[in-house]
């Protein structure tokens, strides 16, 4: 099946740059492009992509925003923020608007089609190091509404456990070895955890466990 990709960024060559390696592969297509955030909001609602690469820093409506936007709307596309530096506060804000991830612009080609593909299924998009990175530096940087206990006394204690694994950057196998369980069985424990946190993705239900306190950032060097 085709993946439907929408390339949101202002700068033209940059934008045709993004096109030219998604259209390159057969099973990937690009389906839109915007200049701005405004134009990537509605580009997004006409389009229906499975996938919006988006540009964080945008005249007008920015990626954040947009980002936002786009999230809230019913069966919305997964977003991937594209940004210049890996250590851009207005990253978490982003992640906390629904994107499901971030890209830095210098990504390989062979990397932006499989990060295209792993997070339009739903998948963990961010690199350990760069998850750890990123929640621990601006974590706190962005006030957020407390989630409701309620929502954490759905899980078992063992769900509890893999979260805190998941939001400390470990993978599927990771959390088997360290649990001594069978790699199958941690994904149907990381499938209910977000079945019922109601987390759209691997990359939300991090950001919820730092805002449910399970995990808690290291203070930035």
């Amino acid at each position: 099946m085709t993946i439907k990709v929408l390339v949101a960024d202002d700068q033209d060559l940059v934008r045709a740059g993004f096109c030219m390696i998604i259209d390159a592969r057969d099973d990937l297509e690009v389906v839109g492009e915007a200049g701005d955030g405004d134009q990537a909001v509605r580009e997004a609602a006409r389009l229906r992509p499975d996938v919006v690469l988006m540009d964080v820093r945008m005249p007008g409506t920015d990626g954040i925003a947009a980002t936002r936007r786009i999230t809230a709307a019913a069966d919305p596309p997964k977003v991937v923020i594209l940004t210049t530096f890996d250590l851009d506060e207005p990253l978490y804000a982003a992640l906390r608007a629904g994107a499901s991830g971030f890209l830095l612009k210098d990504v390989r080609p062979p990397e932006l089609a499989d990060a295209v593909r792993v997070v339009s299924r739903g998948e963990a998009l961010l690199a350990p190091t760069v998850t750890r990175r990123l929640l621990d530096r601006f974590v706190a940087v962005q006030p957020a509404e407390p989630v409701r206990p309620a929502r954490l006394a759905r899980l078992t204690d063992r769900e509890v456990e893999v979260l805190t694994l998941v939001a400390r950057a470990a993978s599927n196998a990771e959390i088997a070895g360290y649990l001594s369980l069978a790699e199958a069985t941690v994904k149907t424990h990381v499938s209910s955890v977000l079945r019922k946190l109601g987390a759209r993705d691997r990359v939300h239900a991090v950001v919820m466990a730092y805002d449910l306190g399970i995990v808690r950032p290291r203070p930035s060097l």
